[in-house]
């Protein structure tokens, strides 16, 4: 078994390639370890959640506020996150307590993954593996989000989507992907329905 340091060194080396390949923009390694906000948010996520699982609150939450002030990125250290995570560019990402998210997910800046409610409990969205969030979105509530699902730029979900589905528009619409559906233009671009 590797021992940690090890197991940390590869986790961030897996992060860096993660980057390299969903941002045509990135032109190193070096680079986007040196460079990437969405990395360094990450990163620092991982110490504060160890921390938090150990009982350490109070320092939790300071590294999680302090990594807030540095990256304009929140991530409560609470918050469940799976391996291959990217936040491209992150300024003014949010993500809540009870977030759950998954392997291979993508958010873009300025997206909300939050509450609705003061209750405790599960409050927050859950994204399963491959989804992609684009620009501007906001996700409130317990929903779930299934795997291979798109969020336009600017859409606010609240209701659960399932697996390989498109959501776009306020209040978002549900509809199911088509086979080889470049959703690109999603993304970057609001598609605003209300």
């Amino acid at each position: 078994m590797p021992n940690s340091g090890t197991h940390w060194a590869g986790r961030m080396r897996e992060d860096v390639a993660s980057a390299r390949l969903r941002d045509p923009a990135a032109r190193s390694g070096l680079e986007v370890a040196i460079l990437y906000p969405g990395l360094h948010a990450i990163w620092a996520h991982r110490v504060n959640h160890a921390l938090w699982n150990r009982g350490l609150r109070f320092p939790a939450r300071l590294g999680s506020q302090f990594t807030r002030w540095l990256t304009g990125i929140e991530i409560h250290p609470a918050a469940t996150i799976g391996r291959r995570f990217f936040i491209d560019h992150g300024m003014g990402v949010v993500i809540g307590e009870t977030a759950e998210i998954g392997d291979d997910v993508m958010l873009y800046h300025s997206v909300t993954l939050g509450g609705r409610t003061r209750d405790s409990g599960k409050r927050h969205p859950t994204l399963e593996n491959g989804v992609v969030v684009g620009a501007g979105a906001k996700i409130l509530g317990p929903v779930v989000i299934g795997a291979g699902t798109a969020i336009g730029a600017n859409a606010v979900v609240t209701k659960d989507a399932p697996a390989d589905s498109v959501l776009t528009g306020v209040p978002a619409k549900v509809r199911t992907r088509t086979p080889g559906e470049d959703l690109t233009h999603l993304l970057s671009a609001p598609d605003y329905v209300i």
